[in-house]
């Protein structure tokens, strides 16, 4: 009697911590609260990326020697030799790194510009911030291109620049050929970034109409010596397509640009002007973008100080001290978004039957970015959408997404032209949706995730993180 008492007890108290989000962890030691560890696992992937907090790590100055330390060993750099030390900057962490970089150089800082996204300047003593236009240039993206490539062009070699690098810096900095106009330049780009095109593809175009991007800064600031300070917001993190690669050696052509523009079939949505300046310079009547093995190069140091798969790796370490089986499974993650949430709820399918490696309470990490085809007229970014078809992909299950949680967020805290970084499906979701009679189907075949979220709740927003190294995507099964 007294066995079957106490064997009652524990299977209610059992079933009670199935059915409620705070579950205990014998192996964490405590309580779990999945809600609100999927929060804190995407605010210690954040902090690791932080910029301040990278370059205060990895730089710092012995006997008037800049000493960098980073994943491919330590680079030193002698300054006694330089009349000058020049920081500029470019992307959405640009400000935050700048002032790491007053901190670690102080006053041999001789001047300096950054230019970063609106909302993301942090206050600076001896280096100018200049906010522009993200993810469309506007006139400041252009006036700071052009601040910054005067700066450049008026070094020697008596000139130490210090360039730091981050993600946006495309839109950022633009600064297009004669002949283009900003107006060009921001058509294109809109068309560019609703074509489906991957961001390799789309910086193949933009450095090809610029005067700035695809290696021209190096040559701008040759003979100056230029370290360039990378925070990478790329799949793969490859330096000639992080901001367009400005200080980077450009494989591609005007010819491939041309053939992306084809494929993509947007040839009659861009302004013909900037058509027939492709087509200029694949006549050859329009200098290309300098290759490897340029002069300009030589005088050139590119150091990678942080990425998407630093993030992921933080996000995992923090999951599994919470007692959460936590498996990093790519920080390559690319494809449209709506498809690749079918590839994590197929996953949750799978470790809620029991069929996947994964064993409970799960944790699965994924980093990197995808893409939106736009189709519809709604509004929304890629990790919206992505977490909408992954809720969409539930809606006929009789579980629904019972004992799930979904975050899909940019790093950066903004998910397209809104103003949140992701959304968050969890098991109530489904619930209030049918209630007050929402369809997720309709709202993802009209690329409306924002609105969608809006009202059913599930937005994401952190607001600016000054930081930018991709996407991260969060999935929790208990």
């Amino acid at each position: 009697m007294s066995y079957i008492k106490t064997h009652t007890v524990v299977y209610f108290a059992f079933e009670k911590m199935l059915c409620n989000p705070m579950t205990y962890s014998l192996e964490a030691g405590g309580m779990m609260n999945p809600e609100k560890d999927i929060r804190s696992i995407f605010s210690h992937a954040i902090r690791r990326v932080d910029p301040y907090e990278m370059i205060i790590r990895s730089m710092s100055v012995e006997d008037d020697t800049l000493v960098i330390s980073h994943g491919a060993g330590t680079t030193r750099e002698g300054l006694a030799s330089y009349r000058d030390i020049v920081v500029l900057g470019i992307g959405k962490a640009s400000s935050k790194m700048a002032m790491a970089m007053e901190e670690v150089l102080g006053e041999r800082i001789s001047r300096g510009t950054v230019v970063t996204k609106y909302g993301h300047a942090e206050p600076l003593k001896r280096i100018r911030v200049m906010q522009a236009g993200h993810p469309i240039p506007d006139e400041n993206s252009v006036a700071g291109a052009g601040a910054l490539f005067d700066l450049a062009s008026g070094a020697d070699e008596k000139t130490l620049i210090i360039n730091l690098v981050s993600g946006g810096g495309s839109a950022l900095f633009s600064l297009p050929p004669e002949g283009i106009s900003l107006e060009d330049k921001q058509k294109t780009t809109k068309v560019l970034l609703e074509s489906g095109a991957d961001i390799r593809e789309i910086n193949s175009i933009r450095k090809h109409l610029s005067r700035v991007k695809g290696g021209r800064f190096a040559r701008a600031a040759f003979p100056a010596r230029m370290i360039n300070i990378i925070l990478s917001d790329v799949v793969g993190d490859r330096l000639d397509t992080i901001a367009s690669g400005i200080a980077v050696p450009d494989d591609t052509t005007y010819a491939q640009a041309l053939d992306i523009v084809n494929r993509y079939r947007i040839r009659d949505r861009l302004p013909k002007s900037v058509v027939d300046y492709l087509e200029s310079g694949e006549k050859g009547e329009v200098p290309d973008t300098p290759k490897q093995g340029d002069p300009v190069f030589a005088r050139v140091i590119n150091v990678l100080l942080g990425n998407n798969l630093a993030a992921c790796s933080a996000a995992r370490d923090h999951g599994a001290s919470l007692g959460y089986r936590a498996v990093l499974v790519t920080s390559t993650l690319t494809g449209e978004a709506r498809e690749a949430a079918k590839f994590f709820a197929a996953v949750a399918r799978d470790i809620r039957r029991g069929t996947a490696d994964f064993a409970r309470p799960a944790l699965i990490v994924a980093g990197g970015e995808t893409t939106v085809t736009i189709r519809g007229f709604g509004k929304g970014g890629r990790n919206q959408e992505m977490a909408l078809s992954f809720l969409n992909e539930f809606s006929e299950d009789q579980a629904g997404t019972e004992d799930i949680y979904f975050l899909s967020a940019g790093t950066d805290g903004t998910d397209g032209p809104t103003d949140a970084a992701g959304a968050i499906v969890g098991p109530d979701l489904p619930h209030k949706t049918a209630r007050i009679g929402l369809d997720p189907g309709a709202y993802l075949e009209n690329n409306d995730s924002y609105h969608f979220f809006q009202k059913a709740g599930g937005l994401f927003i952190t607001g600016p993180t000054n930081t930018n190294v991709c996407d991260i995507q969060l999935m929790i099964v208990m």
